[in-house]
């Protein structure tokens, strides 16, 4: 994401923070927790137009009721203090996707945002030269196989580095970087899926999130923002102690099974993934950056979900 955008975003989410620390004052106890993150989404919102400031709030505005009638927690009178805060990126990095966090401490009880402007990737996750994705993304380290399928290709790579040779000038990425690097990838996860069941859900919960959550999206072109829930461990949604949610979501099954990997027909840059309970996944591969270095990126679109996952709440304003 360029700084442009990531800066946005970061605004985005004070919006949606100020705004919903506005409503629910009104009602109840709540407090905002002024961490770094908070100071960073605040500085963020300064470097704003006004008219982009106006923008952001009336989206983020729109979507207080449904999130309000999704989770009466949140609205329930009692003594104690709601508090909301924005998380830092590093939980990002540890499967946990939640860019705002709402919690109250005297019940068991949280919920999660992730909140998205413009922009509805899902990861952006790297493939390096002693990079283990394996083990980050499904806690099983690459096979000693994978590692000799991806050496060549990340020497080469070492190589043209060290020649300060961009990216661009090499006569053939795809088929010298892309093709090799993504055959090896397939074939270590279908090697790793047949001794180790648990690899499909694993792999979901680190493209998603280890935590239930709802992700919010601003589509400032259509005037809507859309909510969406992903409610894999059924955390989401719950009752208060005097009231049912107006809205419902059902919980989602996570994937036990992975029924296709492979290319993308007629690419050489993007592999898909087809799992039962209706998950499919894209995986793009792309340099990061002009020059060449022995790290590349995927970038992660949910191409299907479960029918569950397809309920949304289009706010509009």
């Amino acid at each position: 994401m360029s700084n442009a955008s990531n800066n946005k975003g970061r605004a985005y989410e004070f919006a949606c923070l100020n705004s919903l620390y506005d409503a629910i004052s009104k009602i109840r106890n709540a407090e905002i927790v002024k961490n770094s993150s908070y100071l960073s989404a605040n500085n963020a919102w300064n470097s704003l137009t006004h008219g982009e400031q106006t923008l952001y709030i009336l989206s983020a505005k729109s979507t207080i009721e449904t999130i309000f009638a999704l989770e009466p927690n949140i609205i329930e009178q009692s003594p104690d203090i709601l508090r909301l805060y924005i998380q830092n990126d590093q939980h990002g990095e540890e499967a946990d996707v939640r860019d705002i966090i709402i919690e109250r401490k005297d019940i068991t009880w949280e919920i999660g945002l992730s909140i998205k402007h413009n922009h509805m990737a899902v990861k952006h996750s790297r493939i390096a030269k002693k990079l283990d994705f394996g083990s980050k993304w499904y806690d099983i380290p690459c096979s000693a196989t994978y590692w000799k399928d991806v050496e060549p290709v990340f020497d080469f790579l070492e190589k043209e580095k060290i020649k300060g040779t961009y990216f661009r000038d090499l006569e053939s990425k795809e088929d010298d970087v892309y093709v090799p690097l993504l055959n090896a990838f397939i074939k270590e996860i279908s090697a790793q899926v047949k001794t180790n069941v648990d690899v499909p859900c694993r792999m979901v919960k680190y493209l998603l999130s280890k935590f239930d959550f709802y992700k919010v999206i601003s589509i400032d072109n259509k005037r809507i923002t859309s909510i969406q829930s992903f409610n894999m461990f059924g955390t989401l949604n719950k009752q208060s102690s005097k009231s049912r949610p107006a809205l419902k979501v059902p919980v989602i099954n996570l994937p036990t099974t992975l029924l296709h990997i492979g290319f993308k027909p007629g690419s050489k840059t993007t592999v898909i993934m087809c799992f039962d309970n209706g998950w499919q996944f894209s995986f793009r591969i792309h340099n990061a950056k002009d020059i060449i270095e022995t790290s590349l990126k995927f970038d992660v679109q949910i191409v299907g979900m479960p029918s569950e996952v397809n309920v949304k709440f289009n706010c509009k304003w």
